[in-house]
């Protein structure tokens, strides 16, 4: 798979940007799949249970931060590395990702577990939701080692660029969770049902198959030979790297992360309708998510194609790409975005059937589909910068804009002026279109090159010769 489109990097830029992008487009479908069902699922038992959902789904993504720092590093090194011809240097960082994240998923599992209840007294989780969302937080927890496998291994095969190995691993899930959420969520083909709890369960099963599909799929590609797992002797001097490019995600993940916790606890400590608030979020963010598909999937595309051009020395060819992207972004998602314009009350309806929380989710969606054009000029560049190993880019940009305006202005806006959920969907708006003209600004203005492995000869660094070295 990967020399064909090697050849195709020279020869047909829009031939490689679909034939990578579309297997990860209908990937994102998969993802969006597993949200919809679950929120869907969760609907049909009650109010309480699709806001604990949502609140503990934020959650997830926090304790997650170690799996994508570690996935934004392997895509950096082994793309750059396969880029320039060093496969040798290219099939260690896979070894050395896997170890990675099978220690580090254990790591956040024994520190989560203690202070699950102090997490849930931050999030000022509401008394009539805290049994149910503490549930889903033990069971989300347990999985998170099973978690960082599928996240990390799917980041090393698109480095690969053996895109459809993360397809299939993602199809594993969705069909799993899915038979999981209305067999022993709802009671469906005469099976228990088990409410909240088999909704919980049915994630916790349905991340370790595909889990265990990724690695399986990495020992048929022959990668969990002896010869992939480096001696130490070879793995601290290619630490560093990974920590170059990772320690700004772990910080960027914090960040956003506690951000959205945070924009959470400013939402469910509303004045008037807090929970309805909290439930609309959950329905109005499965719905959006739609659109993110192809954002996501060309965020990755973005981090594919960047890291294998830098490690060819072919700068040029990597902003090229990057605009690329970007432009054949912004045409899906305005087209999208005004498709789904049209049905936004029937969608809610559908995924909220409680009729004020169906509202409110159409509320949500009114201000949040018009930051999609930012949204995804920010994930577009965000990719780039991670494939290029300049994530710290996406650290300062998007963490000013989340902490030093999403949220002063969430709580001015939601809790003094319009005192209501209004204000902090349009202050979403706001951050959005800020953080990416800053990222489009130093994208196309600024030489972010030197971060890679392999550095031109215009960059003065000592860490020139970290190619060679590895």
């Amino acid at each position: 798979m990967t020399a064909p489109m090697a050849q195709d990097l020279d020869r047909s830029p829009y031939r490689t940007i679909w034939t990578l992008s579309w297997p990860q487009i209908l990937m994102m479908v998969f993802h969006f799949l597993i949200g919809f069902v679950d929120v869907w699922a969760a609907g049909r038992i009650n109010r309480e249970v699709q806001a604990s959902l949502g609140l503990i789904a934020q959650s997830l993504f926090f304790f997650l931060i170690l799996a994508t720092a570690v996935a934004n590093g392997g895509v950096a090194a082994i793309g750059q590395s396969l880029g320039a011809g060093k496969t040798a240097r290219a099939r260690r960082y896979v070894g050395l990702c896997l170890l990675l994240a099978a220690v580090s998923g254990g790591l956040i599992l024994i520190l989560g577990l203690p202070l699950k209840n102090l997490l849930l007294s931050a999030l000022q989780v509401p008394e009539a939701i805290r049994p149910v969302t503490e549930y889903f937080l033990f069971v989300y927890l347990l999985l998170l080692p099973f978690y960082y496998v599928l996240i990390i291994l799917n980041a090393v095969f698109r480095a690969r660029k053996q895109v459809f190995f993360p397809l299939y691993s993602m199809a594993a899930v969705t069909l799993a969770n899915t038979v999981g959420d209305l067999g022993l969520g709802l009671g469906w083909w005469g099976l228990p049902r088990l409410g909240f709890q088999g909704l919980a369960w049915a994630t916790f099963g349905s991340i370790a198959l595909g889990a265990a599909v990724n690695v399986i799929a990495l020992w048929k590609e022959g990668l969990l030979a002896r010869s992939t797992f480096a001696p130490w002797r070879w793995t601290k001097r290619a630490l560093p790297y990974l920590w170059k490019v990772g320690w700004p995600s772990v910080i960027f993940q914090v960040v956003w992360h506690s951000g959205y916790l945070v924009l959470y606890a400013i939402t469910a400590s509303l004045p008037h309708g807090s929970v309805i608030a909290l439930a609309g979020m959950s329905a109005g963010i499965r719905v959006e998510s739609l659109l993110f598909l192809p954002a996501f999937a060309l965020n990755m595309t973005a981090g594919i194609l960047v890291g294998h051009s830098l490690g060819a020395g072919r700068f040029q060819e990597a902003r090229a790409y990057g605009y690329r992207i970007l432009l054949a972004g912004l045409a899906m998602v305005t087209v999208m975005a005004l498709a789904l314009w049209q049905f936004l009350e029937p969608v809610a309806a559908f995924l909220a059937p409680d009729p004020a929380v169906a509202k409110e989710a159409v509320n949500y969606l009114f201000w949040n589909l018009l930051a999609i054009p930012f949204t995804l000029t920010s994930m577009v560049l965000a990719g780039a910068f991670n494939g290029a190993g300049a994530a710290f880019l996406n650290m300062l940009a998007m963490g000013l804009a989340t902490w030093g305006l999403r949220l002063p202005l969430a709580y001015v806006l939601g809790h003094k002026v319009f005192e209501s959920a209004s204000g902090i969907w349009i202050s979403m708006l706001a951050s959005q279109g800020v953080q990416s003209l800053v990222l489009l600004y130093v994208f196309a203005f600024k030489d972010w090159s030197c971060h890679g492995m392999i550095k031109p000869k215009h960059c003065n660094n000592k860490d020139a010769a970290h190619g060679s070295r590895v």
